[in-house]
C-alpha cells in the first residue's frame, strides 16, 4: 500500500510559498502588508525552516565538521589533504552515479576491501589510528564524505540531490560500532539540520528509502558510551530525532517495521534503570508525542481506506502478523528490523556486512543489561539476522509500503503487555510509563480503536484484564495511572466494553460504598436524608459455604484485593483516585444515561445507574472523609450536580429516538427486572413459591413445565446456586434436572472439564441420594451429546464421575495434610478396570488428575485465587457477544425515567449537605441543584420527588411547624406611614441564614410547578398560615377581583403599638417613664434594634420569595390539580369536637325566637379566635367558587368541611361561626345545580345558633341570605319557603344593627316579582312585616314631644301624622314600618291569587290568608306612632270594604267582627293602650266605631240572610255601649250615636228592623235591640220615632237625610276612608 507523501499535514503547506523559495542561500520572504500574513505566519510552522546560506555549502560544513572530529579521536594527530579536498574524485563522473555505476562502485568496493583488509579497520574505534601502515585516509567512514562532497559538486538545488545520497555517510556514523560520542552527536545533529531544513524532502530523489535507511540506522546505533553524560546526549538527540521524523513531511511514508523499531528504540531507552531520571522522562514524552502521531495517522488511514468501517482491517489483514516488536529479557525490547548492514550496502555502495561484520568482540556498547554487564543492541539484531531475508542490494527486495494498521496494533499489544500484573520481568515503574502512554493513545483515537476489531480484541481482552487487576494495585503511582487509563477507555471504547463497564464499575461501587451506617447530625433530621442507600444493590452477600460441609481455599486479603474478589478497605488517597475516575466518567453527558439503558433495564445486568448515583450520594456526605480524604465529598458532590445539570439542559432539546431503544419498552423491561428479582429471591427461600410468583407475573409460562423452569434456571445468575442444586435434584424434579442439564454443550470435552462446566452452575448439594441423581443425569447427557473419547460407556463415565468428584475433595479439603492426600497411583488404583472392564488411560487419567489438583472444582464466586478472576474474565468474554453492544444514546427520552430512579438519593444528599455545609459555593451549587431537581420533576411530572423536595425544604425552613408561634407578643412598630409587626416567628427566622435560603429556594421550586404539587401542600399551607397570622403576607395575594368581596381577614391586634417617630421627638425622660411604666403594668418590653433587624430580614426574604405568584400560578390550575392543595388546606382544620354527623332538631312552635332553639340554657362560648382557620375555610371557599368545574369536583368536600365547623358553632369564635357561615351561602348558590348541600339543611343549622351567635353572627348571615334570595331563581323560592329561613329574619329582626338587612331581603322576597311569598310562607312573612311595623312605634316619642312643644306653643295639636325632619335612625325605623304596611296592604292583592293556588276549602283559605292579614293591621292600628297607625287603619278599611273580601260561606267572612274589628275596638278600649298616644289613640277609637258601623252597613245585605246577625248585631250594640262609656270625653259621647242612629235608620229603611207589626218575623230583632240600646242610649229610640208609621205623601225630612248620610259610607265605601283622611290632611 503506498500513499501520497503529501497527504500527511506537515506537507499540507501552501505549494506558493513553497514555490516562492529562492534559490539556496536566499531566505523567503513575506510581506507584512500581504493580507494573509497572519495565515502565511502560522502555515510556515508545519513547512521547513528557510535556511540564509548556501545548502551545499552547509552539507559541505558538515562533512568537514565530523570528518575533522574523527581525526581529533584518533591516538595520534594526523591529516589528510585529500580527506579535507574530498578525497581523489574521479575527473568524468562529476555527477551523481547511476544505477548500474553504483553497483559497479559497491562491486569494486567489495574487492578493494578484501584485497586491503578493510574488515580489519571496521573493528577498530572509528576516529583512532589505524594499524601499521595503514592511513586515516583509508578509513570509509572519512571516505563515505568524500564521496559526498565529490556527489555534490556542481549541485545548484539540493532538493534535488538524492536523499540517500546525502544521508549516506552521516549514516554509516550512527551505525557504526564503537563510534565515539561526540562525533555520534554530530552526525545526529547533522541529520536533524537536513530534516529541518527541508534538505531532504518529499520532492527528494528516493526520500522514501532514505528515510527507511535513517529509521534503521538511529534505531541500531551503537557508540563507545565510555562517557555516560555524552551517551545520554546521543540517546536524547536519537529521541528527538525520531519524534521529528514521525512529526515531519516523511513520517508516513515510514514502514511498519521502521515504526516497530523506533518504538521499541524509545521503549529500550524508557526501561534502562541506570538511565537518569531526565532521560527516561524524556524518552517518555517522546513516546507519548510519538504515539499522539501514529494514532491520530489511524484516523487518516480510516479515511483513505474507505467509507466502509473494516475497509481498513481488510486491506491490512495479511500483514498483520508481518511485524513484531516483541520483549527481551530484563523489561526492554529491541526492535527486529532488516539487518541495517543491507540497506546500507543498497544505499551507500557497500558490500553486505562490511560496516557491520566482525571477528573481533566489540569494544563498547549502547545498553546495558539489569545486572550491569554491558552488552551491544548490535547482538540482538545480529540473533535475529538469521530469520530475517537477507539484502539483495537492490531497492526492490525493500518493504517501503507506509505504516498501517499492523505496526499500530503491534505497538498497541506490546504496550498492553506492559501492564500483565503476573508478568515479574516488568516493574512497576514500566507499567506507568506504558499506562500513560496507552493513556495518550486512547485520548487520540479510543474511537478508532473499538472500531477496529484488530485493536478492539486487545482492548477487550488484555488490557481490560489488566487493568481490572492494577486497580486493585497498593501501589498509588500503578492504581491513579491504572484508573486514569481505564476511565478513558470507557470514555472513549465503552461501545465494545459493555460487560468489562459492567465490572469495573462494579468494583468501584462495592469498594468505595462505606458500611456504616449514615451517623446522626444534631439539628439535620434524619428524614432528610432517608433516600440514600445504606448499601448498593449489586453488593451481595458472601454465599454459603454449608453445602460441602468445608471453606474454599483460603488467601490472603491483600491477594485478594489484587484479584479483585473484594472490595476491601482501601486507603484514603486509593478511595479519592477511583472518586475521581468516577468523576471524570460521569462529567460525560450520556455515560448515565448509557448506564440505565444498558445495565439498569437489563433483567441479566445490575442496577449501575442507580447504584452509582447511591455511591455518589453517600460519599458526598461529610463523614465519609474520615475513611478517605476531605476531597472525596466535593468531588461526589460535583460529580452529582453535573449529572442532574446534563438532565436539566436536556430538558429543551428535541427527542433524538433514531436507532434507540423504545422508552416504553425499557420501563416493561425494568419492571420484569424487578419482578424477577423479587421472583429469585422468593425462589432462595422457597423454591415453590417462587416459580409460583414468576407464573403469576408471566415470566415463566408455567411452574410444571419442566422446560420452562429449567430454561429459567439456566439463565439466571441471581438464583442461590446452594438452592439450585438442592431443588433440581431433589426428588420428583428429575425432569427439571435432565432439561436443565441438556442444555450444556459438553462436546469434545474431557469427563473432568464436562464436569467442571456443571458444577460452575450449582453447588453440589451434601445428600448421597441427591449426588446420585445428578451423577446419573450427568451421565447420561455426556455419552448422549457425543461419543465420549476415553472412556468406554455410561457406567464407565458415573464411576469416573464420583472418582473426580472424591479426588476434588481429598486434593483441596483444608483439613488433609500434603502427605495424606492421594497421589495419581492412588487415584488410578481406584480405577482399575472400570473402564468397561479395562483400565483408562493413564495419559487420560493424569491430564485428569493434574486439572483436578492445579484448579479446584468449585462455583466461581468461590474461588479466591487467580484461577477465580481467570475463570470470571473467560465467562465474561463468552457472555460479550450475547450481551451485544452497548448502546450509545445522547438524548433525553430517558431522562424521566432516569431521574424517577435516582431523585431520592439525589435530594437527600443535597439536603444533607445544605444543613451541614458552611461554604457560600457549596450553598450556591447546592441551591442551583435544587432547582434543577425542581425543573426536571415539573417537566416530566415527578409528583412525588417535587413532593419531597418541597417537604424537606419546608423544613429546614423552620416555617412549617404543626403548632403555630405564638402571636401574644407581637409588637406593631410605625414609623411614619410604614409599619411592621415584629413577633417571635420573625425575629427568629431572621436570625439564621439556612432556613432563609431554605425559604427562598422553596418558593422558587414552587412557582411554576404548583400544578405537579400533590402530598407537600400541607407544609405549603402551614408556612402560609405562620406567615399570615405574624402578619408578613396578605392573605392570598389575588390578582383578580375578589370573588367573595369581604373585609380581610380580622388577626389579633398586636400587643403592643410603637411608634418611632414620636419616640424620636420626645424625650429621654418621657421615654424612660414609658418604659418603667410599660413594665410596671406588665407590658411586653420594646423590641430592640437587633429583633427588629432580624424582622426587617425576615420581611425582606418574604417579599423575594415572590408569593403572589405562587397563588397567581393556583389561580389557573386545573380543577384536578387544585384537589390535592384543597385537601391540604382542609386537613389544616382541628377535628370536629361537637356531635357527629348532622343532627336536625325541630324548634317547638311555642319558644319564642329569642330563647334558645333547644329549650335550654344556652351554653357560653369561650371559644378563641383562631385566624388561620378563617384563612383556610375561605381560600377553600374562594377555590371551590372559581368556576363551574371547580365546584362540582370541589365543592362537596369544602362545603361538607365548612358545614361542620357550622354545626359545632358552640366550639368557634363567632368570627369563624360568621365568615364560614357566609361561605356555605356563597357555596349554596353556585353549588345548588349539583345538589351538594341541601337548603332546609343548611337554614335549620344556621337557625339552630343560639341568639347571642346568631346577632353576633348576623352581618354576614344575612350577607349570604340576601345574595341568595336577591334574583328570582328556584333557590330563591326554596329558601323563603324554608321555615327556618323566617325564624332567621325574625330573630335578627329585632336587633337594630341587622333589622336593615332583615327588611331588605324581606322586602325583596315580598315585593319581586314574581313574588317569592307562596302558602308555605305567606303567614310567617305578614308576621315578620307585622313586626317591622311594630317596631315603628318608636316614631311616637318624637311625635309626643311635638304635641308637648305645640301645646307649650299654644298650637292646635295635630291627632293626623305631619311630615317634618326626624334623626334618622327614626326615621330609617318607621320608614321600615310604614314600608311593611305598605307591602301588607299590597298583598291583599295577590290573595285571590294565592287561595285559588292553594286548593284548600274555601273556609280553610279565607282564615289562611285574609285573616293574617287583618291581625296584622288590626295590631299596626294600635301603634303608637299615629303614622303607621293611620296607614294600617286605612290599609285595614279598604281591605275590610273589599268586595273580594266576602264569599258564600258566611262562616269565613264573618269572622272580620269577631276575629278583626271586635278585638280591635277591645284593645283600643285598654287604658295602656290609650295612654300610649292620648291625643291620637281617641281619634282612632273614633275612627273604629265609624269603621264597624260602615263594615256592619256594607254587608247588610248578606248578613241578613245569616242565622248568626242577630248575635253579631247584639254584639255591636255591646261594643257600642262600651265605646259611649269608655270615658274618653265628647268625641266618643257624640260619635257613636250619631254611628249608631245610621246603622239603625239604614236597617230600618231596608225592613231589617222594624216594629213587629209590621215584620212578626223581626219582633226578636227589635225588642233586643231597643232592650240593649235604652240601657246606654234612651233617648234614641224616642229620637228616631222607628215605631210610629211612615207617612205616606212625603217622606219626613229626617228620614230622608240620615239615610242618605248613612248610605254614603257603605256606597263608596272603598273610597270614603281615603277621601277623608285627604281632607283631613289638609285642613291639619
Amino acid at each position: 500500500m503506498s500513499r501520497d507523501a503529501g497527504d500527511h499535514p506537515a506537507a499540507l503547506a501552501d505549494s506558493a510559498v513553497l514555490a516562492a523559495a529562492q534559490a539556496p542561500g536566499t531566505p523567503i520572504s513575506v510581506s507584512r502588508q500581504s493580507p494573509r500574513f497572519s495565515s502565511s505566519r502560522m502555515q510556515y510552522r508545519s513547512r521547513p525552516v528557510s535556511v540564509a546560506v548556501d545548502p551545499v555549502s552547509l552539507v559541505i560544513s558538515e562533512c568537514i565538521a565530523i570528518t575533522s572530529a574523527i581525526q581529533k579521536h584518533a591516538r595520534s594527530p594526523h591529516s589528510s589533504v585529500s580527506a579535507i579536498l574530498g578525497g581523489s574524485p574521479n575527473l568524468i563522473q562529476l555527477v551523481p552515479p547511476s544505477g548500474s555505476a553504483l553497483r559497479r562502485d559497491q562491486k569494486n568496493l567489495a574487492g578493494s576491501s578484501a584485497v586491503d583488509g578493510s574488515s580489519d579497520l571496521a573493528t577498530n574505534r572509528w576516529g583512532l589510528r589505524g594499524k601499521k601502515g595503514k592511513s586515516i585516509l583509508d578509513n570509509p567512514l572519512i571516505s563515505g564524505f568524500g564521496r559526498l562532497r565529490q556527489e555534490l559538486t556542481g549541485v545548484k538545488d539540493i532538493h534535488q540531490f538524492d536523499a540517500l545520497v546525502l544521508l549516506y555517510p552521516f549514516l554509516q556514523i550512527i551505525q557504526a560500532k564503537g563510534t565515539a560520542a561526540p562525533i555520534t552527536i554530530l552526525a545526529l545533529r547533522a541529520i536533524q539540520k537536513f530534516l529541518s531544513y527541508g534538505f531532504i524532502a518529499p520532492q527528494s530523489p528516493r526520500f522514501a528509502l532514505a528515510m527507511q535507511s535513517l529509521s534503521a540506522a538511529i534505531t541500531h546505533c551503537q557508540f563507545d558510551i565510555s562517557d555516560s553524560a555524552q551517551e545520554e546526549v546521543v540517546l536524547l538527540m536519537i529521541l528527538h530525532l525520531m519524534e521529528n521524523m514521525l512529526a515531519g513531511p516523511g513520517g508516513d511514508i515510514l514502514s511498519d517495521e521502521s515504526v516497530c523499531d523506533m518504538m521499541g528504540r524509545g521503549l529500550t531507552i524508557c526501561s534502562r534503570s541506570r538511565f537518569s531520571a531526565v532521560l527516561r522522562q524524556t524518552a517518555e514524552a517522546s513516546m507519548v508525542r510519538m504515539c499522539q502521531i501514529i494514532f491520530e495517522d489511524l484516523k487518516h488511514l480510516e479515511v483513505e481506506a474507505g467509507e466502509e468501517s473494516e475497509a481498513l482491517d481488510r486491506q491490512t489483514s495479511g500483514d498483520m502478523d508481518s511485524v513484531k516488536l516483541d520483549p527481551v529479557a530484563n523489561g526492554t525490547d529491541v526492535p527486529v528490523t532488516p539487518v541495517v548492514a543491507e540497506l546500507l550496502a543498497v544505499q551507500g555502495n557497500e558490500r553486505p556486512g562490511t560496516a557491520t561484520s566482525s571477528a573481533e568482540p566489540r569494544p563498547s556498547t549502547a545498553v546495558e543489561t539489569e545486572n550491569g554487564d554491558r552488552s551491544s543492541i548490535g547482538s540482538a539484531a545480529e540473533a535475529r539476522r538469521s530469520s530475517t531475508s537477507s539484502g539483495t542490494g537492490s531497492t526492490a527486495s525493500m518493504d517501503l509500503r507506509p505504516y498501517s494498521l499492523p505496526s499500530v496494533r503491534e505497538l498497541f499489544r506490546v504496550l498492553v503487555s506492559f501492564l500483565n500484573p503476573h508478568d515479574r520481568k516488568h516493574p512497576d515503574q514500566m507499567r506507568v510509563m506504558a499506562l500513560r502512554i496507552i493513556h495518550v493513545a486512547l485520548e487520540v483515537a479510543g474511537p478508532s480503536i473499538a472500531r477496529h476489531p484488530a485493536l478492539a480484541t486487545i482492548a477487550e481482552d488484555q488490557l481490560c484484564s489488566y487493568l481490572f487487576q492494577l486497580v486493585r494495585s497498593d501501589n498509588m503511582a500503578v492504581l491513579q495511572e491504572a484508573l486514569v487509563v481505564t476511565g478513558t477507555l470507557l470514555s472513549t471504547c465503552r461501545g465494545v466494553l459493555k460487560l468489562q463497564q459492567e465490572l469495573y464499575l462494579s468494583y468501584l461501587v462495592a469498594c468505595l460504598h462505606p458500611a456504616v451506617e449514615i451517623p446522626r447530625e444534631p439539628g439535620i433530621d434524619p428524614s432528610l436524608y432517608s433516600g440514600i442507600p445504606q448499601a448498593p444493590k449489586l453488593v451481595k452477600p458472601p454465599p454459603s459455604q454449608a453445602g460441602n460441609g468445608r471453606a474454599p481455599t483460603p488467601v490472603p486479603v491483600g491477594d485478594r484485593r489484587k484479584l479483585g474478589l473484594e472490595g476491601g478497605a482501601r486507603k484514603p488517597d486509593a478511595r479519592q483516585a477511583m472518586v475521581e475516575n468516577i468523576g471524570v466518567l460521569v462529567r460525560m453527558p450520556s455515560f448515565m444515561v448509557e448506564l440505565f439503558v444498558n445495565y439498569d433495564c437489563d433483567e441479566d445486568r445490575v442496577d449501575l445507574c442507580e447504584d452509582l448515583i447511591g455511591l455518589l450520594a453517600r460519599n458526598a456526605l461529610p463523614d465519609s472523609a474520615t475513611w478517605s480524604t476531605t476531597s472525596v465529598p466535593p468531588l461526589c458532590l460535583d460529580a452529582l450536580l453535573r449529572f442532574i445539570q446534563y438532565i436539566a439542559e436536556r430538558l429543551d432539546q428535541a427527542p433524538e429516538t433514531e436507532g434507540l431503544p423504545d422508552p416504553e419498552e425499557l420501563r416493561e423491561r425494568r419492571a420484569r427486572k424487578k419482578v424477577i428479582i423479587k421472583g429469585t429471591n422468593k425462589f432462595n427461600e422457597s423454591p415453590k413459591g417462587g416459580l409460583a410468583y414468576l407464573k403469576d407475573k408471566g415470566i415463566i409460562a408455567s411452574d410444571t413445565d419442566p422446560v420452562c423452569v429449567a430454561t429459567f434456571l439456566k439463565g439466571t445468575s441471581r438464583v442461590n446456586k446452594k438452592m439450585l442444586g438442592e431443588f433440581i435434584s431433589k426428588r420428583g424434579n428429575e425432569a427439571i434436572l435432565d432439561h436443565f442439564i441438556g442444555m450444556m454443550d459438553f462436546t469434545g470435552k474431557r469427563v473432568d472439564e464436562a464436569l467442571r462446566i456443571l458444577l460452575e452452575t450449582f453447588r453440589l448439594p451434601g445428600e448421597a441420594q441427591l449426588i446420585e441423581r445428578i451423577v446419573t443425569s450427568f451421565s447420561e447427557k455426556y455419552c448422549a451429546s457425543s461419543t465420549p473419547e476415553g472412556v468406554a460407556d455410561q457406567d464407565a463415565v458415573y464411576i469416573l464421575t464420583y472418582a473426580i468428584i472424591m479426588l476434588n475433595t481429598d486434593q483441596h479439603n483444608p483439613n488433609f495434610r500434603g502427605n495424606a492426600r492421594m497421589t495419581y497411583t492412588d487415584f488410578a488404583r481406584n480405577l482399575r478396570g472400570q473402564n468397561g472392564g479395562k483400565d483408562f488411560a493413564p495419559e487420560y487419567l493424569q491430564d485428569i488428575y493434574d486439572a483436578i489438583k492445579s484448579n479446584e472444582i468449585i462455583l466461581p464466586e468461590e474461588h479466591d485465587n487467580q484461577h477465580g478472576f481467570d475463570y470470571a474474565w473467560k465467562e465474561l468474554l463468552l457472555k460479550t457477544e450475547s450481551a451485544g453492544p452497548l448502546v450509545l444514546c445522547d438524548t433525553n427520552i430517558y431522562d424521566a425515567d432516569i431521574f424517577n430512579t435516582t431523585w431520592n438519593a439525589i435530594i437527600s444528599c443535597l439536603f444533607f449537605v445544605f444543613m451541614s455545609a458552611t461554604d457560600d459555593t457549596v450553598y450556591a451549587r447546592v441551591i442551583t441543584g435544587f432547582d434543577e431537581c425542581a425543573r426536571i420533576a415539573t417537566k416530566y411530572g415527578n409528583s412525588e420527588a417535587l413532593d419531597e423536595l418541597v417537604y424537606r425544604l419546608s423544613l429546614i425552613s423552620t416555617l412549617s411547624s404543626e403548632s403555630l408561634s405564638n402571636t401574644q407578643l407581637n409588637t406593631e412598630v410605625q414609623v411614619g406611614e410604614n409599619s411592621v409587626m415584629v413577633s417571635e416567628l420573625a425575629v427568629k427566622f431572621g436570625r439564621d441564614v439556612r432556613p432563609q435560603l431554605a425559604t427562598l429556594v422553596l418558593f422558587r421550586v414552587v412557582t411554576g410547578s404548583e400544578h405537579i404539587i400533590r402530598n407537600s401542600w400541607k407544609y405549603i399551607v402551614r408556612i402560609w398560615l405562620n406567615l399570615f397570622v405574624n402578619s408578613l403576607i396578605p392573605p392570598f395575594f389575588s390578582t383578580e377581583p375578589d370573588r367573595l368581596s369581604l373585609p380581610a381577614i380580622p388577626l389579633q391586634s398586636p400587643s403592643n403599638v410603637i411608634d418611632r417617630q414620636k419616640q424620636n421627638e420626645t424625650s429621654f425622660f418621657s421615654a424612660f417613664t414609658s418604659y418603667i411604666s410599660s413594665y410596671a403594668a406588665d407590658d411586653p418590653p420594646e423590641p430592640s434594634d437587633e429583633e427588629l433587624e432580624s424582622t426587617l430580614c425576615t420581611v425582606d426574604c418574604v417579599n423575594q420569595c415572590h408569593i403572589g405568584d405562587v397563588f397567581a400560578n393556583i389561580s389557573t390550575l386545573p380543577p384536578q390539580d387544585l384537589e390535592a392543595l384543597v385537601d391540604a388546606l382542609l386537613a389544616q382544620i382541628p377535628d370536629d369536637n361537637g356531635p357527629e354527623g348532622a343532627v336536625m332538631t325541630v324548634k317547638a312552635e311555642n319558644i319564642p325566637p329569642s330563647s334558645p332553639t333547644n329549650g335550654q340554657k344556652a351554653r357560653q362560648n369561650t371559644a378563641v379566635y383562631d385566624p388561620t382557620l378563617v384563612y383556610v375555610i375561605e381560600y377553600c371557599t374562594v377555590l371551590a367558587l372559581r368556576d363551574r368545574e371547580t365546584i362540582e369536583l370541589l365543592g362537596k368536600r369544602v362545603i361538607g368541611a365548612i358545614h361542620t365547623i357550622v354545626r359545632d358553632f358552640n366550639n368557634y369564635h363567632p368570627i369563624v361561626i360568621e365568615r364560614a357561615t357566609y361561605y356555605l351561602f356563597a357555596l349554596l348558590q353556585a353549588s345548588y345545580d349539583f345538589d351538594l348541600i341541601r337548603v332546609p339543611i343548611l337554614l335549620h343549622t344556621v337557625s339552630l345558633f343560639s341568639k347571642e351567635i346568631l346577632l353576633k353572627t348576623s352581618s354576614l348571615v344575612l350577607r349570604g341570605l340576601k345574595e341568595c334570595t336577591e334574583k328570582p331563581c328556584p333557590l330563591k323560592s326554596e329558601m323563603m319557603t324554608s321555615p327556618d329561613f323566617w325564624v332567621i329574619l325574625r330573630t335578627l329582626a329585632t336587633n337594630p344593627d341587622s333589622a336593615p338587612a332583615v327588611f331588605e331581603i324581606l322586602e325583596s322576597g315580598v315585593s319581586g316579582t314574581p313574588s317569592a311569598i307562596i302558602a308555605d310562607n305567606y303567614e310567617a312573612a305578614i308576621g315578620l312585616l307585622n313586626e317591622f311595623a311594630s317596631m315603628a312605634s318608636i316614631g311616637a316619642i318624637e311625635e309626643q314631644r311635638a304635641d308637648s312643644t305645640a301645646k307649650k306653643s299654644g298650637r292646635k295639636v295635630p291627632v293626623r301624622p305631619v311630615k317634618q325632619d326626624k334623626k334618622p335612625s327614626e326615621n330609617a325605623v318607621v320608614a321600615r314600618g310604614i314600608k311593611a304596611i305598605h307591602i301588607i296592604s299590597q298583598m291583599t292583592e295577590r290573595i285571590p291569587h294565592l287561595m285559588k293556588q292553594s286548593h284548600l276549602e274555601s273556609n280553610e283559605a279565607w282564615s289562611a290568608y285574609w285573616l293574617p292579614i287583618f291581625k296584622s293591621l288590626t295590631t299596626q292600628c294600635t301603634n303608637p306612632c299615629r303614622e303607621v297607625r293611620h296607614l294600617a287603619f286605612a290599609s285595614m278599611q279598604r281591605s275590610l270594604l273589599s268586595p273580594e273580601l266576602t264569599s258564600e260561606d258566611h262562616s269565613e267572612w264573618t269572622a272580620i267582627f269577631g276575629e278583626v274589628l271586635f278585638p280591635l275596638i277591645l284593645v283600643l278600649l285598654k287604658p295602656e293602650v290609650f295612654s300610649s298616644d292620648r291625643d291620637g289613640m281617641s281619634e282612632t277609637r273614633v275612627q273604629a266605631a265609624s269603621l264597624l258601623s260602615k263594615v256592619f252597613l256594607q254587608y247588610l245585605v248578606m248578613l241578613s240572610q245569616w242565622d248568626g246577625m242577630l248575635d253579631l248585631w247584639l254584639k255591636i250594640i255591646e261594643i257600642m255601649d262600651r265605646l259611649m262609656n269608655s270615658g274618653q270625653g265628647d268625641s266618643l259621647e257624640e260619635a257613636v250615636p250619631e254611628n249608631l242612629k245610621n246603622v239603625l235608620l239604614i236597617m230600618s229603611s231596608n225592613g231589617y228592623l222594624v216594629p213587629p207589626s209590621k215584620n212578626p218575623e223581626r219582633k226578636e230583632l227589635w225588642d233586643e235591640t231597643w232592650k240593649r240600646i235604652d240601657r246606654f242610649l234612651p233617648e234614641l229610640r224616642k229620637d228616631l220615632a222607628l215605631d210610629e208609621p211612615e207617612p205616606e205623601p212625603v217622606p219626613e225630612p229626617v228620614a230622608e237625610a240620615e239615610p242618605r248620610k248613612s248610605l254614603a259610607p257603605v256606597e263608596t265605601a272603598a273610597e270614603a276612608p281615603a277621601e277623608k283622611e285627604k281632607k283631613e290632611e289638609a285642613t291639619a
